[in-house]
């Protein structure tokens, strides 16, 4: 049985200037390494399948969110969005934090430093990652009600689990949002999409 270390750098972003300020917090994990003898069997560890992996990073973003949300109400900030994925230099968990008149390099700051200390007691994470902290910028995604009303009269761009007019993918003016779903301009033709069919949905720049 060994020691390893277990790094998590922090990476603070704030739109427009990209400001970043970086620093590292290092806690150390144990991993026990087995081997074989000779004339012992060999044991082989079960690679989980991409929909197992799936569902373990839905679970890890689902208690990340749970851990976020009173410090952001705190703060008087919400959270946009959550990834939580492997890339080139490794694990990211990213956040993308908004409020009323944007968030500042500061606001970044302060959340990342409660939410690593906090992840770093609750141990969720058995990875090496590194910790995003990010506002959402000019094209941020929609997700809720609150979200639909909050930026009507923008333009926006939509995707559809099914086909609305023969076509899945839009992009035009939010008039409202009305009998659970939205109203879309898109040059002289206005659609109407349900929530429930909306797959993703961001703002455009203009």
């Amino acid at each position: 049985m060994s020691g390893l270390g277990k790094g998590r750098s922090i990476e603070i972003f704030s739109h427009p200037l990209h400001l970043k300020k970086k620093c590292s917090i290092f806690v150390l994990k144990k991993m026990v390494c087995c081997k074989s003898g000779l004339g012992l069997p060999a044991f082989f560890l079960k690679i989980p399948s991409k929909e197992e992996e799936r569902m373990s990073h839905a679970q890890i973003i689902e208690r990340v969110y749970k851990i976020l949300t009173p410090i952001l109400e705190e703060e008087g900030m919400e959270c946009v969005e959550i990834e939580y994925r492997r890339e080139s230099g490794g694990w990211v968990l990213r956040l993308y934090l908004d409020k009323e008149g944007g968030v500042t390099l500061d606001d970044c700051t302060r959340v990342s430093q409660q939410v690593g200390r906090v992840l770093d007691v609750e141990d969720i994470i058995e990875n090496p990652y590194r910790l995003e902290v990010s506002s959402p910028g000019l094209t941020r995604p929609l997700k809720t009600e609150r979200d639909f009303i909050r930026y009507q009269n923008r333009l926006i761009k939509v995707s559809t689990t099914e086909p609305i007019g023969n076509q899945r993918h839009f992009k035009g003016r939010l008039l409202r949002m009305v009998d659970g779903g939205i109203d879309l301009q898109v040059n002289e033709n206005t659609f109407h999409i349900p929530l429930q069919s909306i797959s993703k949905a961001r703002l455009e720049l203009e």
